[in-house]
C-alpha cells in the first residue's frame, strides 16, 4: 500500500511539472508553422524541391516560420529582413551546422570544417584551410593551371564548332573543373588511376539523399532504408582511394622526387600533420587530412559547376545578356588573346551577370544552421530553442518580390547596375550566395575565380546557338534538390568561334 502510494505521489508529481513547462513554453512566443502529423511532423510538406514548397508555405506564415520536420524542430528563414534580425546579433548562436548520418560517416565523426560543430575545433580547421589552402596567394598561384585546362577546352570546343556539332556543355564544363579541382588537390589529373570522382559523386549523392534516421532519431539503429550501410561501405571506398593517394604523395616526398612540381593541397597538409602552427596545435592526423580534402573537393565540384551551367543557360535564354556580355568582352580585351584572370576586375557586366545567376540559382537551396542556446529573435519577439535546426531558404530570398520587385523571375543583371552588394553579406543581406558571418565560405574566391574566367573564356571564344531549333523559352530550367540545385537536364548547344 505504501509503496502503491509514494509511485502515485511520483506520478502526480511529474504529471504536474510536465503541464507546470507546457504552460511556461505556451508564454513563450514561437513563429507561426503548419500543424504538425505525429512522429513525421511536417516531413510530408516538403515534396521533391523543397525549396519551392517551403517558399509557398512561407507566403502563408511568414518569413520565419516554424516546422516541426519529424523529431527536429526547425525555423525556415524566407527574407533577407528575417536573416539580418536573427543573425546579425545572434551569429555565435547559430554557428553550428546540424549534422547527418551519411555526412558525419564519410567525414570520419566531422573531422573538416565543412560540418564540424561550432568551437575550438572548427576555428582552428577554418583557419589552417584559409591560411594555407584558400589564401589569396594560394589560389593565385594556381592561375597557370587553370589557363592550361582552359586552353585545352577551347581547342576541343573549336573543332566540334569547324564541324557544327552539338555540344553537351554539361559534360564539357564538369569535367573541365574536375581537372582543375583534381590538378590543385592532387597535383595531377590522374583521377582514371585512383577513381576518386566516382567515389566523392556517390559520397555527395549519399550525402544528399532523404534519410529517415536524420528526422527521427529513434529509428537511427534501425536503418529502415539502409543508408547507415551505404554510407559505410561508401566511406571505406573513400578511405582505401584517398590512403592510396596519400602514400604516394608521402614516397614521393620522401624519395625527393618532388623538386620542379608544383606543390598541391595534399602536400600542404601533409606537411602540417603534428605540427604547432602559429603557436597553436592542430592536431592534424591522418584523418583530419582526408576529411578536409574530401570538403575541399566535394565543395568545388558541384558549385562552381552549377553556377557555370545556370548562367551558360540563362545566357542561352536571354541573347541581349549574351550580346551585352561579348561586347563588354571584345572591348575588354579584344579579339586576339585569351582572358587573362588580371581581366576580371574591369569586366564588370560580367560580374553583374554571375550575381544575378546567383540570385535565381544559389549554389545550394539552403544555408543550415542550429542554435546552439536558447535565444529571442529580435523585432519578432519569437523565442527560439536550443538545438533548432535553421534553413536559410536562399532559393525564395532571391526572388522576394519586397526586394527584387515584380519581375524577380526575370534574369536582369541590370538590376545590380545600383546596387553595391557584394558577395560576403556584409551589408545586403537579401544576396548572401556564400552565407555569412563566421560560417561563411571559406573557398569563395577560389569558387569566384573559378567561375569567372570558365565564363568569361566560353563566352569569348564562342557564340552559342540552342539545337535542334530550339528557341529561348523552349529551354527546359529545371532543377534537381540535393546538397546543390543542378540543372535537371543536361545543357546541350552549338558553338560557333565568335568574331567581332
Amino acid at each position: 500500500m505504501i509503496l502503491w502510494t509514494l509511485l502515485f505521489i511520483l506520478s502526480t508529481a511529474t504529471i504536474l511539472r510536465r503541464l507546470k513547462q507546457i504552460k511556461h513554453d505556451h508564454q513563450k512566443q514561437r513563429p507561426p508553422g503548419p500543424p504538425a502529423w505525429p512522429v513525421i511532423g511536417n516531413l510530408h510538406l516538403l515534396g521533391k524541391l523543397p525549396h519551392r514548397s517551403l517558399q509557398t508555405l512561407s507566403n502563408k506564415y511568414g518569413s520565419i516560420m516554424s516546422l516541426r520536420l519529424g523529431q527536429v524542430h526547425t525555423l525556415v528563414i524566407s527574407s533577407g529582413e528575417a536573416v539580418e534580425l536573427l543573425l546579425k546579433t545572434n551569429d555565435t548562436v547559430f554557428a553550428s551546422r546540424p549534422k547527418s548520418q551519411a555526412s558525419d560517416i564519410m567525414s570520419y565523426g566531422s573531422k573538416g570544417f565543412a560540418i564540424s560543430e561550432y568551437g575550438p575545433y572548427w576555428r582552428n580547421m577554418r583557419k589552417l584551410c584559409t591560411l594555407h589552402l584558400l589564401s589569396a596567394s594560394k589560389v593565385e598561384s594556381f592561375e597557370g593551371l587553370r589557363r592550361e585546362e582552359l586552353g585545352r577546352v577551347v581547342e576541343s570546343l573549336e573543332r566540334a564548332a569547324a564541324a557544327r556539332e552539338i555540344v553537351d556543355v554539361t559534360r564539357v564544363v564538369t569535367n573541365l573543373i574536375e581537372r582543375i579541382v583534381y590538378r590543385m588537390v592532387l597535383g595531377a589529373d590522374k583521377d582514371e588511376e585512383y577513381g576518386l570522382k566516382e567515389a566523392i559523386h556517390e559520397g555527395l549523392r549519399l550525402a544528399g539523399v532523404f534519410n529517415l534516421a536524420d528526422f527521427v532519431p529513434c529509428l537511427a539503429r534501425l536503418d529502415l532504408q539502409g543508408h547507415k550501410r551505404n554510407s559505410k561501405k561508401q566511406s571505406k571506398v573513400l578511405d582505401d582511394v584517398l590512403e592510396k593517394i596519400i602514400k604516394e604523395h608521402e614516397e614521393a616526398i620522401n624519395s625527393n622526387t618532388q623538386k620542379g612540381r608544383q606543390e598541391d593541397f595534399i602536400d600542404i597538409l601533409l606537411s602540417l600533420m603534428h605540427h604547432s602552427i602559429d603557436g597553436q596545435d592542430y592536431g592534424i592526423d591522418r584523418t583530419n587530412v582526408k576529411a578536409i580534402l574530401q570538403d575541399m573537393i566535394a565543395g568545388s565540384f558541384e558549385t562552381s559547376s552549377s553556377t557555370v551551367l545556370w548562367a551558360l543557360s540563362s545566357l542561352l535564354r536571354n541573347p541581349r545578356v549574351m550580346k551585352t556580355l561579348q561586347h563588354e568582352l571584345d572591348t575588354v580585351i579584344g579579339t586576339k588573346r585569351m582572358v587573362d584572370e588580371i581581366d576580371l576586375s574591369k569586366l564588370s557586366y560580367l560580374e553583374m551577370m554571375i550575381k544575378e545567376t546567383f540570385r535565381l540559382y544559389p549554389a545550394g537551396a539552403f544555408i543550415p544552421r542550429e542554435s546552439t542556446k536558447d535565444v529571442m529573435v529580435d523585432g519578432y519577439g519569437y523565442y527560439i530553442k536550443k538545438g533548432t535546426r535553421v534553413l536559410i531558404n536562399l532559393w525564395a530570398i532571391g526572388r522576394d518580390p519586397k526586394v527584387w520587385s515584380d519581375d524577380a523571375e526575370t534574369f536582369c543583371p541590370e538590376r545590380f547596375k545600383d546596387k553595391d552588394m557584394d558577395f560576403r553579406g556584409l551589408e545586403y543581406f537579401e544576396f548572401i550566395p556564400f552565407g555569412l558571418g563566421r560560417r561563411g565560405c571559406p573557398g569563395m574566391n577560389l569558387g569566384l575565380i573559378t567561375v569567372k574566367i570558365v565564363l568569361a573564356q566560353l563566352i569569348h571564344s564562342f557564340n552559342w546557338e540552342l539545337p535542334l531549333g530550339l528557341s529561348p523559352n523552349d529551354l527546359d530550367m529545371s532543377e534537381c534538390f540535393g546538397l546543390s540545385l543542378p540543372r535537371a537536364k543536361n545543357l546541350l548547344a552549338v558553338p560557333t568561334s565568335h568574331t567581332i
